[in-house]
């Protein structure tokens, strides 16, 4: 308790110390993003205001497992109220469309990222639903590795998948397969989820589609989709490195296999070609016809809907038939397909009591419990609290943009320091804050850097999360999955080696890529 005490002491400590950069900075220029009024807010009160706004609910979200709010909540008031103050500023200097201008700009990114990250949690979900995850879990515990195959693998399975779906829903299922043939050997579990947390930051840090950080990135139109796999081979050494260190701390046991069969529920393949023709669809009518990545998401979000009412109409039929045979007494007829009131009437089995001559049996008892494929469901099972608190954070950057913060922060760390040395620091920032306000920062700062050096800020936020537990959304996630075995203290222990991979990873890139700089 005394060591989170401390980090969070000093997680504050270090976001209060680089909010202080602006403020401090008096000969700051303020400008806005567009040809409007120009302000100079920094050093005055109400921008000062706004910086307090920010950090105080930054500390909420920070705190966030002790006062138990939802991160999106202190954020989203925040963005709210500077906002308000931005807007304030230019109706007293005579302007009442630039900040509603430079608003809804901020709102239009984020609609982009939202309705993208959507259609993606909406395909992990549906697949998760289908058995898609179980299947392959319980494919890796029946196996009878040992459990250094299972380190191996895993790391290299969170590698590839987070690259396709995300580095959150690879590191759970992977935590998964840890924890379920550990067992009882916490030495193990422990270990193999910081294995998988590294695996799966590092993964996410080469493909556009598996990292928060590398999607705005190429949203925002600074790499192209092709050009994020040059970083491949230093997400690889980010994470190996740590991997072969840690690898001879796990002993070469083989624990009894267990036998778990998963099969995977109608439509599981299809979910999943449709997602690859989705990605494909994002990917093309971006490379290809220049509209933004979220046009080719939500359309393929649109086919997924479509199967979906097929498979709800399939399921639906199928249970009707089912229950018709069992049932006295009870009528069935009228129900809708597309009515969630008839589902659950048809998963209430107390309402269609079995024939005298139908068994009570298992297979009987799963079909009358079950229900219907419903997509809505899907929808609604998205991470909700995080979409949200995107939302605060954007609007929250963006306010503070608009004041002219960014612009002292990009003059300190990439005129005073150096593209190296900022990008370098944005990763270990990373690992402090979050790489999401992070990286928008340096979006929305647009330093003049080489291309090299915008790959080299992708990397660093990617990856830069792996060096603390609470650096990545995949850390924290796995910490609640494998709460009291993984823990800040047992990858702060391997924390050494994992900055190893991380300055080798650096190294690597600029040689590997040397000609992007």
């Amino acid at each position: 308790m005394m060591n989170l005490r401390f980090f969070v002491r000093f997680s504050i400590v270090t976001l209060l110390s680089l909010l202080a950069i602006p403020a401090m900075a008096a000969t700051g220029e303020a400008a806005a993003h567009t040809a409007g009024a120009s302000l100079n807010l920094t050093t005055s009160a109400l921008g000062i205001t706004a910086v307090a706004i920010f950090v105080i609910a930054y500390i909420l979200v920070i705190l966030e497992d002790v006062l138990h709010l939802r991160k999106s909540k202190p954020v989203m008031v925040a963005a709210g109220l500077i906002w308000a103050l931005v807007a304030w500023a230019y109706v007293q200097a005579g302007d009442t469309h630039t900040a509603q201008t430079l608003l809804r700009h901020s709102l239009g990114e984020f609609v982009e990222l939202f309705l993208f990250l959507l259609a993606a949690m909406t395909y992990i979900n549906t697949m998760q639903e289908r058995g898609v995850f179980d299947r392959l879990r319980a494919t890796l515990v029946g196996r009878g590795y040992s459990l250094r195959t299972i380190f191996w693998l895993t790391g290299w399975l969170s590698l590839a998948l987070s690259g396709i779906a995300d580095n959150l829903t690879t590191a759970l299922l992977m935590s998964t397969v840890i924890m379920a043939v550990g067992a009882d050997n916490k030495k193990f579990i422990a270990i193999g989820c910081v294995n998988v947390v590294v695996a799966a930051n590092a993964g996410g840090a080469f493909s556009p589609f598996g990292d928060l950080t590398t999607l705005m990135v190429w949203q925002k139109g600074v790499v192209s989709f092709t050009e994020f796999f040059v970083l491949f081979l230093p997400s690889v050494i980010n994470w190996i490195i740590p991997a072969i260190i840690m690898s001879l701390a796990v002993s070469r046991e083989r624990p009894e296999p267990l036998r778990d069969t998963v099969v995977v529920k109608r439509g599981g393949v299809v979910v999943i070609l449709l997602f690859l023709f989705t990605i494909a669809m994002a990917v093309t009518m971006h490379s290809v016809l220049h509209l933004p990545p979220v046009i080719g998401m939500t359309t393929g979000l649109g086919l997924l809907k479509l199967y979906g009412y097929y498979l709800h109409r399939v399921e639906h039929r199928e249970l009707l038939e089912a229950q018709t045979l069992g049932v006295t007494g009870v009528t069935v007829e009228g129900l809708d397909f597309e009515d969630d009131e008839a589902d659950n009437h048809l998963a209430d089995t107390s309402l269609h009591p079995l024939g005298e001559d139908e068994l009570d049996t298992d297979e009987h008892r799963s079909k009358t419990a079950a229900k219907p494929f419903n997509i809505f469901e899907q929808v609604e099972r998205a991470e909700w609290d995080t979409l949200m608190f995107f939302y605060g954070i954007i609007l929250c950057v963006g306010g503070l943009g608009t004041l002219g913060y960014l612009s002292v922060i990009s003059e300190f760390m990439y005129t005073d320091l150096g593209p190296t040395k900022a990008n370098i620091l944005v990763g270990i920032i990373s690992a402090i804050v979050d790489n999401v306000p992070v990286m928008f920062a340096v979006l929305n700062m647009m330093p003049e850097m080489s291309h090299g050096q915008w790959l080299l800020v992708t990397l660093t936020a990617g990856v830069g999360g792996s060096l603390l537990s609470v650096g990545s959304a995949a850390g924290v996630a796995v910490m609640g999955q494998a709460r009291g075995i993984y823990t800040f203290m047992a990858h702060l222990k391997w924390a050494p080696v994992i900055g190893i991979g991380y300055a080798a990873s650096i190294w690597l890139h600029f040689v590997w890529n040397a000609g992007l700089f």
